[in-house]
């Protein structure tokens, strides 16, 4: 019995810090800026940025050193005065719009919007096709 409440216990410590490390962000004190609706505008564009390091994270999550210059990158812009579509505009013409978690919908993004409807449809009438022939075998 004893056993079974050290093992559950430890089993929700282990929970527990899996938790609260989802909820923690890499933003260092030393870059928090001192305005807070400053600092809420770059935690929004940090959210919405990907980090190039590792692709499938927001710079406001990641902890690669890239990450902490975009971050300082755009809290500089903001002091400067500028606003969000300037930031963006300046971040995709530095790096492409590869560094958008979430893509603007242009000519070129297009793929990006439209590939998976079309694959949808085509899973369904595949899906449909293989049915009738199914049913018209038996």
């Amino acid at each position: 019995m004893m056993l079974i409440k050290k093992f559950f216990i430890f089993f929700s410590i282990i929970i527990l810090a899996q938790c609260i490390n989802n909820y923690s962000f890499a933003v260092e004190p030393n870059e928090i800026l001192k305005n807070e609706k400053q600092e809420l505008r770059a935690r929004n564009i940090s959210k919405n940025i990907r980090c190039l390091i590792c692709q499938n994270q927001s710079i406001d999550d990641s902890s690669a050193p890239i990450a902490k210059d975009l971050r300082i990158l755009i809290r500089d812009k903001i002091k400067e005065g500028k606003n969000n579509d300037e930031i963006y505009n300046f971040l995709t013409e530095r790096y492409g719009d590869f560094i958008l978690l979430k893509p603007s919908f242009k000519l070129n993004t297009l793929a990006l919007w439209i590939l998976p409807f079309i694959f949808l449809i085509l899973g369904i009438l595949i899906v449909l096709f293989h049915n009738k022939k199914y049913k018209q075998n038996k």
